[in-house]
């Protein structure tokens, strides 16, 4: 793969989670696993139109999947690239002590 290519692919996963919704949906899903919206609405404190507004942008990046249970939809990270971001960030968050809903 040209370089500019896997380059644009990155760009492309930060575009999709640059948002502090975002980012808190993910840290939920990375660290709980499989989560539903009201799940993930208690977690980020925001209405479930927000959280699933937000949950739509992560899936249609390929970010995000989600499964079927029922009535309800068990949403996880679908993306390592993600997955590693989200880490990374979380990481740090917590070595400087800080802490999120």
């Amino acid at each position: 793969m040209e370089k500019l290519k896997y380059l644009e692919q990155k760009a492309d996963i930060l575009k999709a989670i640059a948002h502090p919704i975002r980012l808190c949906i993910l840290d939920c899903l990375r660290s709980s696993g499989d989560c539903n919206v009201s799940y993930l609405i208690s977690k980020v404190d925001k209405p479930q139109s927000t959280v699933s507004r937000h949950l739509s942008r992560l899936r249609a990046s390929g970010i995000v999947e989600g499964t079927r249970n029922g009535l309800e939809i068990q949403y996880k990270i679908a993306n390592e690239d993600a997955n590693c971001i989200i880490d990374l960030l979380m990481k740090e968050l917590r070595e400087q002590g800080e802490n999120l809903k």
